[in-house]
């Protein structure tokens, strides 16, 4: 291990835990606000050390909203329900979420096309003068 590394379970300081993510130390603080999972402990002068278990959920909150599409509000609802049991559950991404609720939807109103073809023409007509 070379001098300026930590041991594996040292606490992280929130400025580590930022580099090591590669996100602004302020998502890390309000990712605080809406995660109640995520309580890192604070010591004098508010000084926040991260415990390997918060490191883990840091990592799995920035995989969940960076690269698996969920939001906020998913991850919220996710983290909420992995809770109590003893496996985390497959997550289902936001898209497919929004993708199912849209299509149990009532069917968009339908468009007046030949109104719709009048305006662009009209608009044509407008650009040529």
């Amino acid at each position: 291990m070379a001098p300026d590394q930590k041991a594996p379970g040292a606490f992280k300081t929130i400025g580590e835990l930022s580099q090591e993510l590669g996100v602004a130390q302020h998502i890390l603080r309000y990712w605080e606000t809406r995660f109640p999972q995520l309580k890192p402990l604070q010591r004098a002068g508010n000084r926040r050390y991260y415990r390997p278990a918060d490191v883990d959920l840091a990592h799995k909150i920035h995989r969940l909203l960076s690269q698996d599409g969920y939001t906020v509000r998913g991850v919220q609802k996710l983290l909420r329900h992995s809770n109590g049991s003893s496996g985390t559950p497959e997550p289902e991404p936001a898209t497919e979420v929004a993708l199912s609720s849209a299509a149990t939807a009532e069917a968009p109103p339908r468009l007046d096309i030949a109104r719709l073809i009048a305006v662009r023409e009209r608009l044509q007509a407008a650009l040529q003068d």
